[in-house]
């Protein structure tokens, strides 16, 4: 699409360096263009390319590849091939987001599985790269990032909030090797008088649901301050 990813890998890494774009449709790479032309810091260094699945020569070696918001366009084999694709480039990491549904969560899970089958290393959201503990068709994985909302964003959406709570689900893979987090909070914490109730992804491969209270002390104001994605215990 536009390149929405390059923004957010330069809130992360705001130091200039080459990036490409990829996408069939020339009015969203066009519009990538122009919203970068105002930006001193990425117009020069990023590149809108149209491409087309299959038809160009395989990617370049770059660290990270993401794909943001895509699968969910593609056949089964075009998601095959867009997946190895990105991990035969990849020399770092990469990244998949997909909506924060049961079919977002699943496309998900196939990436997830064909990274690993490439010898990647899951590096988040979940704290190991076994099988995911989740039961299909019973539950999801996902989260949520609250996002502003201008006045014509409203208008379109015909919302009246000043902002929306977008629910997305992803996987990070990584070539080298990682320490993930030591577990996952997966769903809103519950937070209740004198406890907070949290569900976790755990290292092993479980579900489970933690419960801490005042007397945990630190871990208790932990809990009252964490939030859904966090990580288990916060770093300290």
């Amino acid at each position: 699409g536009t390149g929405a990813a390059v923004w957010a890998a330069r809130a992360v890494w705001p130091a200039r360096r080459p990036t490409t774009v990829l996408d069939w449709s020339e009015p969203a790479l066009a519009l990538g263009r122009e919203l970068a032309a105002a930006d001193t810091g990425l117009k020069d260094s990023v590149r809108w390319e149209r491409a087309r699945i299959g038809a160009n020569p395989p990617l370049d070696a770059t660290d990270l590849v993401t794909i943001s918001y895509v699968l969910k366009e593609l056949t089964d084999a075009d998601r095959a091939a867009v997946v190895d694709a990105a991990a035969q480039a990849a020399t770092g990491a990469v990244v998949v987001i997909e909506p924060g549904t049961p079919d977002g969560y699943t496309r998900i899970i196939e990436a997830r599985d064909r990274l690993i089958a490439a010898g990647f290393h899951v590096a988040a959201p979940c704290p190991h790269s076994g099988r995911c503990p989740i039961v299909p068709g019973e539950d999801w994985c996902h989260f949520s990032a609250r996002v502003s909302r201008s006045s014509l964003h409203r208008q379109v959406k015909g919302g009246s909030l000043a902002y929306e709570d977008e629910k997305f689900s992803y996987v990070a893979a990584t070539r080298f090797l990682v320490t993930p987090a030591p577990s996952r909070i997966v769903r809103r914490p519950q937070i209740r008088k004198g406890q907070v109730l949290l569900d976790l992804c755990e290292p092993e491969g479980a579900l489970t649901r933690t419960t801490v209270t005042k007397k945990h002390g630190a871990a208790y104001r932990g809990a009252r301050d964490a939030d859904w994605g966090d990580a288990w215990p916060p770093p300290v």
